[in-house]
């Protein structure tokens, strides 16, 4: 394996632990809600991080060696934050993880997981 294909492999890994925070409920309330360690995480980093390493390995997935059903999985999840952080950009507020948008968000990125078969 090229040093190349080591550091595509550690950036969809990266993407994929991101991911799978947005999968976790009990994560999200833990780390996000309660602050509760050991992780230093928030919403606004976790989504910064999604678009900001994510677009990038979405914009040349065949590198990545992702098959259209994991493109489409993360194409689909992509869409959805898209749309919800449009929606809560400037009214984001402590009960946000419990609309029926955000449960969905949920789902799609365990779906995306599933077709990574990661974790």
């Amino acid at each position: 394996m090229s040093i190349m294909e080591l550091d595509r492999k550690k950036i969809l890994e990266s993407h994929l632990e991101t991911i799978q925070g947005l999968s976790s409920r009990e994560y999200q309330q833990r780390v996000w809600v309660r602050g509760e360690g050991p992780e230093c995480d928030d919403y606004t980093e976790t989504i910064c991080h999604f678009f900001d390493d994510g677009d990038p390995i979405i914009n040349d997935y065949k590198s990545y060696n992702i098959t259209e059903n994991q493109l489409s999985s993360l194409l689909k999840l992509r869409q959805m934050l898209n749309e919800f952080n449009s929606k809560i950009r400037f009214r984001l507020g402590p009960n946000f993880l419990d609309s029926q948008e955000w449960r969905n968000i949920i789902v799609q990125a365990k779906e995306v997981l599933a077709a990574f078969n990661y974790r």
